[in-house]
């Protein structure tokens, strides 16, 4: 074959892989759609987010993000930001996200259903605003979560026993709030102390007698 055909071959390939990684529904896009979403319901008087443009195809080149080296996003830093606004159910189209920091800001409204499909999150960190309305039970899906701070808050309702399943837990904190009925007392939730629980309207812990010793029986 000619050496000026295979030349031109070679150039039509290039271009054609070029056209299809463009143009393709890769997960950045997606994911990049996911945090505009997010950028347009935050008021943000600071210009934190000057940086999220619609027009990137890449969110990894946004200030506050992170991502892995499959340039999807694995953090989202944005405590203290002076946030006012509400979270977005598209949140939940950010599969690899393991880091949601949004504490320290005045952000309202319900936490997403959502937050739910984040099942590679390590942290939730809401703490400190003016979320209302329930704490969805979907965050039980999130068995790989080790740090789940709500504190400060109106979250009102009761606390769903769903989160008791997440064995991985390490620090909770929902005090602060205006939570109601029984603290649930199983799984992961027995090792938390009642600080994690202060100041809410929610039920005492049961106090359970000491369970005696061998010796004792005799």
């Amino acid at each position: 074959m000619d050496r000026s055909i295979v030349t031109i071959l070679c150039w039509v390939i290039v271009c054609f892989v070029l056209v299809l990684e463009r143009f393709s529904p890769v997960s950045a896009n997606s994911e990049g759609d996911a945090l505009y979403a997010l950028r347009s319901n935050l008021a943000d008087p600071n210009n934190v987010l000057q940086s999220w443009d619609p027009t990137r195809v890449n969110p990894c080149t946004y200030l506050h993000v992170t991502c892995n080296i499959d340039n999807s996003v694995t953090r989202v830093d944005l405590g203290n930001a002076n946030l006012s606004g509400q979270l977005v159910p598209q949140l939940g189209q950010l599969p690899n996200l393991q880091y949601l920091e949004l504490y320290s800001n005045n952000i309202s409204g319900r936490i997403p259903n959502e937050i739910g499909n984040l099942t590679n999150l390590v942290s939730l960190d809401l703490y400190l605003n003016s979320l209302s309305g329930p704490i969805p039970d979907t965050l039980g899906r999130l068995q790989r979560l080790r740090f789940l701070r709500l504190n400060n808050n109106s979250l009102s309702g009761q606390i769903p026993v769903t989160l008791t399943t997440i064995s991985t837990l390490q620090v909770l904190d929902l005090s602060n709030n205006q939570l109601t009925g029984r603290i649930p007392v199983n799984g992961s939730f027995q090792f938390f102390t009642p600080n994690s629980f202060a100041n809410n309207q929610l039920d005492p812990l049961p106090v359970f007698p000491p369970t005696p010793s061998p010796s004792q029986g005799l």
